[in-house]
């Protein structure tokens, strides 16, 4: 298991000259902890969050591709941050689970056919001796502008995104884990993302949805 979760993948692809370049200059030096816990900065605040950037085609869905956007939504996200990590010698899984997210915008709902997100994605890396969760989607800049908590990270305990925002409102329930994988198992992904959300990938693949999601409001 540790070899795979070493290994550089179709999606996961930690041997891109710019994910490497990307990583060693984010991780520095340090015990693997120390580097893990630097990337996963670099990646959380480095590529902005973007659910409009809804593309379920291969070459959408890789890490190298985040990278070089500048932005991407929780999948994207999670396999960058798995290629920083294995370029960088740490081993990583991604873990995808079903989410309600009770603080998605007004306009994004509208576009979605189903109110559970499908196969959010997050990363496991193996820290001293033990695998820790990790999730690198929301910015700090998008958490400040709808007022949720930043999901910090320290490498020594699960990552996962609060239940509750600062104002004690619901923010995010945890539905369905589908458990940790090598790489983005991609047919079962896109078959069940197809099924949920047929308007929002049209719309997004024509090119029909503009602007920051930033500045979209808040669903109450």
């Amino acid at each position: 298991m540790t070899d795979a979760a070493l290994a550089p993948t179709p999606f996961v692809d930690s041997d891109h000259p710019r994910v490497a370049a990307f990583a060693r200059d984010a991780a520095g030096t340090g015990s693997a902890r120390e580097r893990a816990v630097r990337l996963y900065y670099a990646v959380r605040d480095g590529v902005r969050y973007d659910p409009y950037a809804f593309r379920v085609s291969p070459d959408w869905l890789t890490g190298s591709r985040a990278l070089e956007a500048g932005f991407g939504w929780c999948v994207p996200k999670a396999v960058l941050l798995a290629a920083c990590c294995r370029s960088q010698g740490i081993p990583a899984r991604l873990g995808f689970a079903d989410v309600m997210n009770h603080l998605a915008t007004e306009r994004l709902l509208r576009l979605m056919d189903n109110p559970e997100f499908l196969w959010h994605g997050y990363v496991a890396l193996l820290l001293d001796g033990r695998w820790v969760k990790a999730t690198p989607a929301f910015n700090v800049d998008m958490c400040r502008r709808f007022g949720v908590k930043t999901l910090e990270f320290d490498g020594t305990q699960d990552s996962l995104l609060q239940p509750y925002d600062e104002r004690n409102r619901r923010h995010m329930e945890y539905l369905r884990d589908h458990g940790l994988f090598d790489d983005l198992p991609y047919e079962r992904a896109v078959a069940d993302w197809r099924a949920g959300y047929p308007r929002l990938i049209e719309a997004a693949e024509r090119g029909e949805i503009g602007g920051r999601f930033e500045s979209d409001r808040i669903h109450r």
